[in-house]
């Protein structure tokens, strides 16, 4: 027997098509697997990446889903390809190989720490303290745009903090909405005030900390939007990190509910700084 026939094939995607999977598939339905080291996870991922290195991968399976969809990359696609190979001969039916890696990646990237900000929930959460902790933060970052409005000189990007504010207003009603059907479900979810310590931003930032370490940037429309851009990116991948930590069934729900809200929310800022370029 010839050895390539003991190995099944295995798809692959260009970023454009893996953006576009990623785009039209609900969150919690497919797994963006990272093969690649902790540090260079630490260096960028992309939001929602779950990470498992290669050398490990074989003794992790059991982290995974075979039943999902898997996207698999790694810094330039190689180990990625070894790595999908090896899920397709455990049994893994749906498996794609990112060509070029992240490396090709068109798409946004999250920075940080793997464990950035998870000290933010135990993983026991019940969907009205998660519910509660996503308003929260949706709270404070609307409030870090009206301080940069008021602070602003420039008309212009008085306006953009303006609809910006407006923009997170919206996605707090889309949370109070989703904590009323929790109510109406039989879950208590009523939005409580969560005692972090601190005004908290999307992605895990502290709000004074990020405000002085960044306002000096502040100060063109495009800049203004690239970062709203980075805060729910990192947002996103905060959500998906959360479900991924998360032991409560009905808790995982809330959270990709917030995170498929997230990724419309990034969308609507993308054709925004398209408008503005």
């Amino acid at each position: 027997m010839l050895l390539k026939k003991l190995f099944k094939p295995v798809k692959s995607m260009d970023s454009k098509k893996a953006t576009a999977f990623m785009e039209t598939h609900i969150e919690g339905t497919f797994t963006l697997l990272d093969v690649r080291q902790p540090k260079e996870y630490k260096q960028a991922h992309i939001p929602g990446a779950q990470l498992i290195p290669l050398a490990t991968l074989s003794d992790s399976l059991n982290e995974l889903d075979p039943a999902k969809p898997v996207i698999v990359y790694c810094a330039m696609g190689g180990r990625s390809r070894v790595a999908a190979q090896l899920l397709s001969g455990q049994g893994f039916e749906e498996i794609y190989n990112l060509q070029g890696g992240i490396k090709a990646w068109q798409g946004l990237e999250a920075t940080g720490p793997k464990e950035l900000n998870l000290d933010l929930v135990r993983g026991d959460e019940t969907p009205s303290e998660i519910v509660a902790l996503a308003y929260n933060m949706e709270d404070s970052l609307q409030a870090y745009y009206k301080e940069m409005h008021d602070r602003a000189e420039d008309q212009e990007l008085r306006e953009l903090f303006f609809k910006l504010a407006s923009i997170e207003d919206r996605h707090k009603q889309t949370i109070l909405e989703l904590s009323s059907k929790l109510q109406t479900s039989g879950r208590d979810a009523r939005i409580s005030q969560m005692d972090t310590g601190k005004m908290v931003l999307e992605g895990g930032f502290d709000m004074v900390e990020f405000m002085e370490q960044n306002e000096p940037l502040l100060k063109t429309v495009s800049n203004v939007i690239d970062l709203a851009m980075m805060l729910e990116t990192q947002g996103l991948d905060l959500y998906l990190r959360f479900a991924a930590k998360s032991t409560n069934r009905a808790t995982k729900d809330v959270l990709f509910k917030i995170a498929q809200e997230e990724k419309g929310h990034l969308a609507a800022l993308g054709r925004l700084l398209e408008e503005k370029i």
